[in-house]
């Protein structure tokens, strides 16, 4: 793609959709642009390489390539094989009954997890900056699988959630685990006069109430 733009017009703005996924086995919390990287999985290798290549034919082309390093964004629409989506959509079955339980891994696993609605703004953001650089988009807060599956079945009026959820680490647990991922969205803040406008609470809340209203058509 950054070859492309060369060839057919210098001038095109390159968004990169890098991730804190580089990060990997953080060296320092929270994680922000300077950040030394270190991926634990051959999706945050991959990453890698796409956030170099774009600075280095930004640097060496003068291009307006910018990257953005976001944070775990979710919605409505985020894949089933997706913990926070495999957890919404469980809970709108459970709530329907038409499923039991769901089965899953670590709960204790922790991630920075916001509104995909909010991020896609940052994209945009930068995009219309004067000059091309790179930002780290997220919450600055940290909060568990357990969290998340608590927060799910309160939309549906459940306290009692665990009853409805089975442990199954050793099939679910990353050969390599993340570490702490949680972002410093300063730069963004500064720069960008960008943040975060959708709680977590809320997220899971939005995400909840549309499998609800999936599967109730189903």
């Amino acid at each position: 793609m950054l070859e492309a733009i060369l060839d057919v017009n210098p001038k095109i703005k390159f968004y990169q959709a890098s991730s804190s996924e580089m990060f990997g086995k953080v060296t320092e919390t929270p994680q922000k642009e300077t950040t030394r990287f270190y991926p634990r999985s051959p999706y945050g290798v991959a990453k890698v390489y796409g956030h170099y290549a774009t600075v280095n034919h930004r640097e060496s082309y003068n291009m307006f390539a910018c990257s953005g390093i976001l944070f775990n964004h979710e919605s409505p629409r985020r894949g089933l094989e997706f913990v926070t989506r495999k957890i919404t959509h469980a809970v709108a079955r459970i709530h329907l009954k038409k499923q039991k339980y769901v089965e899953l891994g670590n709960l204790d696993a922790k991630r920075d997890w916001g509104y995909a609605k909010d991020y896609v703004e940052a994209m945009w953001l930068m995009l219309q900056q004067p000059k091309p650089d790179d930002y780290v988009i997220s919450t600055g807060e940290t909060h568990s699988v357990e969290e998340f599956l608590k927060l799910a079945f309160e939309v549906i009026g459940v306290t009692d959630w665990k009853k409805y959820v089975k442990s199954n680490v050793n099939k679910y647990m990353r050969p390599a685990e993340v570490d702490y991922l949680i972002g410093d969205y300063s730069k963004a803040k500064k720069q960008l006069g960008w943040k975060p406008k959708t709680s977590f609470k809320k997220l899971v809340e939005i995400m909840v109430k549309s499998d609800i209203e999936m599967e109730k058509d189903r």
